[in-house]
């Protein structure tokens, strides 16, 4: 049965991560129901500054269903809707405090705070180096209600040959988490090129 998935981005550097599982989730259809998105502003504004284009040069492209951060009327902002799923990628260090205190302050922040509170899968994609001991409680916190963190830490034991190869070890990582199928290279298994 299809998966409805909320696709957020916030400000942390990353675009491409956020590029990439925007295309990834639009790739697996079958497995995915709707695909919502929402950015924020300043992850539009990295967005433009890393990728070269606007976000919405890129969603115009995609089978996908955008919401604006400042709105709470999205269903996945209710408990009683039927969004399975969530990843934030890249997610901000400010994003990750926010959610790990509760403050639901926006539709991204509100959308998390659903998804722990109904069980549902929370993925955040965080992208910051090196971690302070409040960025470390904040995951600790977050960890602790159920949501999975999921440094955007590349892997390198596949080989991959481009930037793009790169990230995807972490996009689809995400994805696997965010209990979608995607094929990918697993330890132990003939590399995939």
């Amino acid at each position: 049965m299809a998966k409805n998935i909320v696709a957020a981005v916030t400000g942390a550097s990353g675009a491409l991560y956020a590029k990439l599982l925007l295309e990834q989730l639009c790739a697996l259809r079958g497995q995915t129901g709707e695909v919502a998105v929402v950015f924020s502003d300043s992850g539009r504004d990295v967005f433009r500054y890393e990728l070269g284009r606007s976000a919405d040069e890129l969603l115009a492209e995609l089978p996908v269903k955008v919401y604006d951060n400042r709105s709470f009327y999205a269903p996945f902002a209710s408990g009683s809707s039927d969004f399975e799923s969530m990843v934030i990628a890249p997610c901000s260090m400010g994003t990750l405090a926010r959610i790990a205190t509760g403050v639901a302050d926006s539709l991204i922040c509100r959308a998390a705070d659903v998804m722990l509170k109904e069980r549902r899968r929370l993925v955040l994609v965080v992208r910051e180096t090196p971690y302070s001991l409040v960025h470390l409680r904040n995951m600790a916190a977050v960890t602790e209600a159920g949501g999975i963190i999921c440094p955007a830490s590349p892997s390198f034991y596949s080989s991959p040959q481009t930037i793009e190869a790169l990230a995807m070890t972490v996009v689809n990582r995400a994805i696997s988490l965010a209990g979608l199928e995607v094929k990918s290279f697993r330890w132990g298994e003939e590399q995939l090129r």
